[in-house]
């Protein structure tokens, strides 16, 4: 679906260089701290702005060289809906039949009603869920190929977050062809919804590895200075002082769990992930 080669592009001192890959029919979550160059990359995928140097492909086309047809099969959810706060959920019912030629009208009417959107009310007086909401609906409103969702359960209760992810998995279900870039901050989304993740640190790719892998192979170990001291490091990836001794991130759980009986493991989590790759002593 898409593929960034040698991507570069330059904001003062910030300076984004990635390669990277959302192929067809899976869901891959872009994860990292602020300013990490999440955005950027957004912008540079959707065509809104330019690279410096490398290459950026949608469809096999030049992200900067796409036609209406093509643009018409990507929905994108920012944390603007890009409507003005003072229209209602109608007038833009009204604008996407509009603009998408596959806007399918009675199913996004019949979506607003299950989810408690007025057709009467203006944006601007739409709670935060109910905004997160209606981005997203307006994302999956003409069945697109490929889906931008940058922050789409920001700041929502968790009867909200699972409605959304549950538009999300019922989307995905229609075509298992289609597929999704997805960055947030709550890891227990990207956990459950994710195929693979990419950690961006300082406007580099630091890591890319399947979530199951993540999950299943890596773990944060809890030890003290002791057994620290003697213990094989070669499959730790990082380390952080803490207050019982150190914190050690490993991919390779398994050995130390098989070779360091009693050692306190825990699972592994997107969270330890970039605690860990991005502020741990590596």
């Amino acid at each position: 679906m898409v593929s960034a080669k040698n991507l570069v592009k330059r904001y003062g001192d910030f300076t984004l260089n990635i390669s990277m890959e959302i192929p067809k029919g899976r869901v891959t979550g872009l994860v990292g701290k602020n300013g990490a160059g999440k955005s950027t990359t957004i912008k540079l995928i959707l065509g809104l702005i330019k690279p410096h140097e490398g290459q950026i492909t949608v469809f096999g086309k030049d992200a900067h060289k796409l036609e209406s047809k093509d643009k018409e099969q990507i929905g994108v959810a920012l944390s603007d809906s890009g409507f003005s706060n003072y229209l209602n959920t109608e007038d833009i019912i009204q604008i996407l039949k509009r603009m998408y030629h596959a806007f399918d009208e009675a199913a996004f009417r019949k979506n607003c009603g299950d989810l408690g959107l007025p057709l009467d009310k203006r944006l601007k007086d739409f709670s935060t869920g109910m905004k997160a909401k209606i981005r997203v609906l307006v994302a999956l409103s003409h069945g697109a190929r490929l889906l931008i969702l940058d922050e789409p359960t920001a700041g929502l209760d968790v009867e909200a977050r699972n409605e959304i992810l549950d538009m999300i998995r019922a989307y995905l279900a229609e075509d298992e062809e289609r597929s999704i870039l997805i960055t947030s901050h709550i890891s227990s989304d990207l956990e459950g919804l994710c195929d693979d993740i990419y950690l961006i640190h300082d406007g580099k790719i630091i890591l890319h590895e399947d979530t199951d892998k993540i999950l299943g192979n890596y773990a944060l170990l809890k030890v003290d200075d002791a057994l620290y001291a003697r213990m094989d490091k070669r499959y730790l990836l990082s380390t952080k002082r803490e207050s019982y001794g150190l914190a050690c991130f490993t991919n390779e759980k398994q050995y130390y769990v098989e070779n360091y009986p009693g050692i306190v493991v825990e699972n592994g989590r997107i969270d330890d992930l970039i605690l860990m790759l991005t502020g741990g002593k590596r």
